[in-house]
């Protein structure tokens, strides 16, 4: 049976549960999170685990981090974890759309299974689904809700800016 621990961060967007699965990685959620797993699911609260997601959590929020360089453990679909692999070449700062997400990955036809993957991602920020909106470049879908989707978009287009 994997050993799963949690612990939680203050972030600029709320509080976040990070989960670790055998010291990997396995989530990364905010408050009200839409297809959050039950509390009871996360293991004793052991911040041991966690030293590196936090640097690199802490230094994303403060605009010196653009990718993160982390074990994960993520437990999906074989096609949930195309699309958050799809997820982690996306650019810092940059958008793609649904159907731009679901051509890199092969399958053209499937814009709306990518956003139920991308929807059920389990480490929001990290493997940034944030990143993906509609066809005409509206927010649409984010299990963080829209108003920090586009408070990370926004931050990430800023740190752009000024380099």
């Amino acid at each position: 049976m994997p050993h799963r621990t949690h612990t939680l961060l203050d972030s600029p967007y709320g509080p976040l549960t990070l989960v670790a699965t055998d010291g990997k990685l396995s989530g990364l959620y905010m408050e009200g999170q839409r297809h959050r797993p039950p509390q009871e699911t996360f293991g004793e609260r052991d911040p041991a685990p966690f030293a590196r997601t936090r640097e690199q959590l802490e230094e994303y929020f403060a605009g010196s981090r653009t990718a993160f360089d982390l074990p994960l453990a993520l437990t999906g679909t074989d096609f949930q974890r195309a699309v958050w692999n799809a997820l982690l070449e996306i650019p810092y700062g940059e958008t793609v759309s649904y159907g731009e997400l679901a051509a890199r990955i092969g399958r053209p036809t499937a814009a709306r299974a990518v956003g139920l993957a991308n929807g059920k991602n389990p480490v929001g920020i990290v493997v940034p689904c944030h990143r993906v909106v509609g066809a005409t470049g509206d927010l649409t879908g984010y299990g963080g809700g829209l108003p920090r989707k586009r408070r990370l978009l926004t931050f990430e287009q800023a740190g752009i800016m000024t380099s």
